[in-house]
């Protein structure tokens, strides 16, 4: 039991690290990043499989967290799905690294790997290179900026070929 327990602590811990390539955005401020922000791009996962129309919008909590509310409509179904989840900061409340979690005591890492000075649009990592995100404050991103996006994550050894790019 010991040992499992042991293991059950290594896994969850290994859930907040991030891929050596991606570097968390320093001198962020989590007021102007916070409200709805659309998502542009991802990397496929179960939890957001066939869901169009995605949004995420951020809120402070009580605690000093951050309320985390993604939304999708999943057009198979003819419903809109949504989950809820909480963030905290890993480090520092200025560097762009939180642990976010949506299953109680599991967290996953949420890391701005990239982010505009009017905090516009955003990339954002997971634990690893399988998770990946752009996102931006408008339906739809300029196509310079996406292109630059992907690539940045490309270089930073992202499957840039598996992104969905979400219908909005």
């Amino acid at each position: 039991m010991r040992n499992l327990l042991i293991i059950c602590c290594l896994l969850l811990a290994g859930c907040v690290g991030k891929p050596d390539t991606v570097q968390p955005v320093t001198g962020f401020e989590l007021q102007r990043y916070l409200g709805t922000w659309y998502e542009i791009a991802r990397l496929d996962h179960s939890f957001e499989r066939g869901l169009t129309k995605v949004t995420a919008d951020y809120s402070l909590r009580d605690d000093g967290g951050v309320r985390v509310l993604n939304r999708g409509f999943d057009a198979a179904k003819g419903e809109w799905k949504a989950a809820e989840g909480k963030a905290y900061f890993v480090n520092n409340a200025d560097e762009a690294y939180l642990k976010v979690s949506f299953f109680g005591p599991f967290y996953g890492s949420y890391v701005v790997m990239a982010l505009d000075d009017d905090y516009q649009y955003a990339l954002i990592s997971g634990p690893d290179t399988s998770y990946l995100w752009i996102l931006s404050r408008t339906p739809q991103l300029a196509p310079a900026v996406k292109d630059a996006l992907v690539e940045k994550a490309k270089v930073a050894g992202f499957d840039t070929g598996k992104l969905v790019f979400v219908e909005q």
